[in-house]
C-alpha cells in the first residue's frame, strides 16, 4: 500500500514537474560509475547545466546534463564525487513568477522526490556552491569539467567549435563561452588543482547506446521516414520547398516531436542540391528537377539523420535513375556487411570487393559517372558517416577498433560529378546489433520505382490544396 501510495505520488508530481520518464535512476548510476571508474578516488566531476532561455524559445537542457541527470532546470549542476563515489545535484530554488506563468519545475523545494527520481545522494541549493565549492578540495584532487562546448538543439560539437572561434576572433565581441568561463573560474579559485577536461571519458560513455536510447532513436527515426514520406507524396511542379519543409514538420509535430534534429534540408535542383547543407528553402519545384530531403526530428533529445532524393515528375529521367541507382547498389551493400565485430576499414574493403561485378556489369552512359561511382566505392564516399544519437553529429566514435553492438551511425552514401555539379546521395541511421545490424528507416522506400510510386500518391499538400492559406502581400 505504501509503494503504490509513493507511486501515485510520483507519477502526479513527474506530470506537475515535467520529470523525463524514459530513463530510470538505474541508468544513471551505472552512467556515474563509469565516471567513477574513469576520475578514480582524487576526482571530482562538475557538470554544468543550460542558463535561462532568453526568449520565448522551448527551453531544453544540454546534452550531456540530460545524458546524466534527466534534469531541464535552468542553471543546475551535478557534483560527481570520485573520493566518495557520491553524487549531488545542485539546483536553484523556485522562481515563483516565472512558474506562475509557466508551470512548475524541480527545483531544490522538491529535493527528496529529485533524489527518489535521480538516485542522487543528496539534493542542495545552487546557492550552497557560493561557498566550499567542490567541497573539501585539496592540493593533490584533480577537478574535472566539460571544455568542450554544451550542446542544445540543433547544435553538434564541430558548429558550436566554429561559432565561438568566430566570436573570439571578432575585435568587438570577443566573449569566451560559457564553458571556458568555467574552467577559467576554477583555475583562478583552484590555483593549485590539476583541472582536466572530461569530455574524452563522457564521450566513451556516449559511444554505445543503451537499449533505452536505441528505442528513441529508433522513433526518432520512425517519424523522420514517416514525415519524409508525407512530403514526397505532396511534390509536384509548382510547389515550394518550405511547403515540403512544413509538411513533414506537421508530422513530426503531431507525434510529439517539438523539435528539430536540425534545420531542414529541402532543395530541389541541382544548384540547390549542389549545396550540401542549403537550408533556404524557397525554391520552386520545376518538371524535371530532383529534390533532396534531409531531415529528423528532435524526438525527447534524441534524433535520426535520414536523406532520400526523388524527381519532382514522379519520373526519374534516365541519367538521374543511372546514378541513384549505382549509389543505391553501393549502400545495399554496405548494409549486408555491417556486423559486430569487424571494423570500419574492413566495412569498405569487404564492399568494394563485393561491388567488382556490379561494377563490371553496370552501363554507364558518360566516362565522367564512371569515375564518379568509382572515387565513391574507392572512398568510402561518406557511406560510414557520423554518429548519431543525441545529437545529429553525436560525440562518441565508433571507428576506434570494431563495431560494437550499440553504436548507432548513419550510412550516407554520396556521389559527385564535378563537371555537371551533380551531388547524389542517400542516407540512413543504423544500430550495430547481435545479428548485424538495424535499419532505422527500412520501411522508408528506397528503390527508385517506389520512390516514384509515392511521389505520385496525393500528399497533404494537395488534400488541403497547397495555396489555400498562400496571401498575396
Amino acid at each position: 500500500m505504501h509503494f503504490i501510495a509513493w507511486a501515485l505520488i510520483i507519477t502526479q508530481t513527474m506530470g506537475q514537474n515535467s520529470y523525463q520518464s524514459d530513463f530510470s535512476s538505474d541508468e544513471f548510476k551505472q552512467r556515474w560509475q563509469r565516471i567513477y571508474d574513469e576520475i578514480g578516488d582524487k576526482g571530482i566531476a562538475i557538470i554544468q547545466g543550460f542558463p535561462q532561455p532568453n526568449g520565448f524559445i522551448y527551453p531544453r537542457q544540454t546534452n550531456v546534463f540530460y545524458y546524466l541527470s534527466g534534469i531541464e532546470t535552468p542553471h543546475s549542476y551535478l557534483l560527481l564525487d570520485g573520493r566518495k563515489q557520491r553524487s549531488t545535484l545542485y539546483l536553484p530554488p523556485p522562481d515563483k513568477k516565472l512558474e506562475k506563468i509557466e508551470g512548475k519545475i524541480l527545483s531544490v523545494e522538491n529535493a527528496s522526490l529529485v533524489m527518489k527520481l535521480v538516485g542522487v545522494d543528496q539534493v542542495r541549493s545552487t546557492e550552497d556552491m557560493k561557498t566550499n565549492f567542490p567541497p573539501n578540495v585539496e592540493r593533490n584532487h584533480i577537478i574535472y569539467t566539460l571544455f568542450s562546448p554544451a550542446e542544445g538543439q540543433g547544435q553538434s560539437r564541430y558548429e558550436l567549435q566554429k561559432a565561438n572561434a568566430a566570436i573570439a576572433r571578432d575585435y568587438w565581441d570577443g566573449r569566451m563561452s560559457r564553458e571556458s568561463r568555467l574552467v577559467e573560474l576554477l583555475r583562478n579559485r583552484f590555483p593549485r588543482v590539476e583541472i582536466k577536461d572530461l569530455t574524452p571519458i563522457i564521450d566513451n560513455l556516449r559511444s554505445i547506446k543503451s537499449p533505452k536510447e536505441v528505442s528513441l532513436i529508433r522513433r526518432a527515426s520512425q517519424l523522420a521516414g514517416l514525415a519524409m514520406m508525407e512530403a514526397i507524396r505532396s511534390s509536384e511542379e509548382g510547389v515550394w520547398e518550405y511547403q515540403l519543409d512544413g509538411v513533414a514538420r506537421y508530422i513530426f509535430l503531431i507525434n510529439d516531436a517539438k523539435m528539430e534534429a536540425y534545420r531542414s534540408i529541402t532543395a530541389s535542383g541541382v544548384e540547390n542540391i549542389s549545396n550540401g547543407h542549403y537550408y533556404r528553402n524557397n525554391s520552386m519545384l520545376k518538371d524535371g528537377d530532383l529534390v533532396l530531403m534531409d531531415y529528423a526530428p528532435d524526438f525527447k533529445y534524441y534524433v535520426s539523420d535520414i536523406a532520400r532524393m526523388w524527381p519532382v515528375s514522379g519520373t526519374y529521367t534516365p541519367e538521374q535513375r543511372e546514378l541513384l541507382q549505382i549509389i543505391l547498389e553501393y549502400r545495399n551493400t554496405v548494409l549486408d556487411i555491417l556486423r559486430p565485430g569487424i571494423t570500419p576499414e574492413q566495412v569498405l574493403d569487404e564492399a568494394e570487393e563485393k561491388m567488382e561485378p556490379i561494377m563490371r556489369k553496370y552501363k554507364f552512359s558518360k566516362n565522367i559517372y564512371r569515375k564518379a561511382a568509382e572515387k565513391m566505392i574507392k572512398t568510402g564516399g561518406g557511406v560510414l558517416s557520423h554518429p548519431v544519437g543525441l545529437a545529429v553529429h553525436d560525440d562518441g566514435t565508433y571507428k576506434n577498433g570494431t563495431l560494437k553492438v550499440g553504436h548507432v551511425f548513419a550510412v550516407d552514401p554520396q556521389l559527385w560529378v564535378p563537371e555537371e555539379n551533380l551531388y547524389l546521395r542517400y542516407e540512413d541511421t543504423v544500430v550495430i546489433t547481435e545479428e548485424g545490424n538495424e535499419n532505422f528507416t527500412d520501411f522508408l522506400p528506397a528503390e527508385l520505382n517506389e520512390l516514384e510510386d509515392l511521389v505520385k500518391e496525393k500528399g497533404i499538400l494537395q488534400t488541403v490544396g497547397p495555396d489555400s492559406m498562400r496571401w498575396d502581400y
